[in-house]
């Protein structure tokens, strides 16, 4: 994988999320109350709600729009919703927040 480094864990809020702009939209960088960082596209399939303004519990982000909840493990919906988020391959490496830049590319391509 062709790591990109986009800033330090402590950029991003207990329980929050951030922006990283991309050739293919908008990421969402969420971490979570045990210090794991996990990447999605920003957007619910539902509804279009902004996923990185919705609220991060465990493993899992609720859209802020109409509550459907989403997996950040697997991009999976939750319950008796119906759908999926993209996901993308994250790691932190000395307090940096590494995001897989060859998903991003091999998203574009498709």
């Amino acid at each position: 994988m062709n790591w990109l480094d986009i800033g330090s864990i402590e950029d991003i809020p207990v329980r929050g999320a951030r922006i990283v702009k991309t050739a293919v939209g908008c990421v969402a960088v969420f971490r979570t109350d045990e210090q794991e960082v996990f990447a999605t596209s920003d957007r619910c399939p539902h509804k279009d709600g902004p996923l990185s303004e919705g609220i991060v519990h465990g493993k899992s982000v609720t859209c802020p729009l109409h509550n459907w909840v989403f997996s950040l493990e697997t991009g999976e919906a939750q319950g008796a919703d119906e759908g999926s988020i993209a996901t993308f391959a994250t790691k932190v490496e000395n307090g940096r927040i590494m995001l897989d830049a060859d998903a991003l590319q091999a998203r574009n391509a498709a």
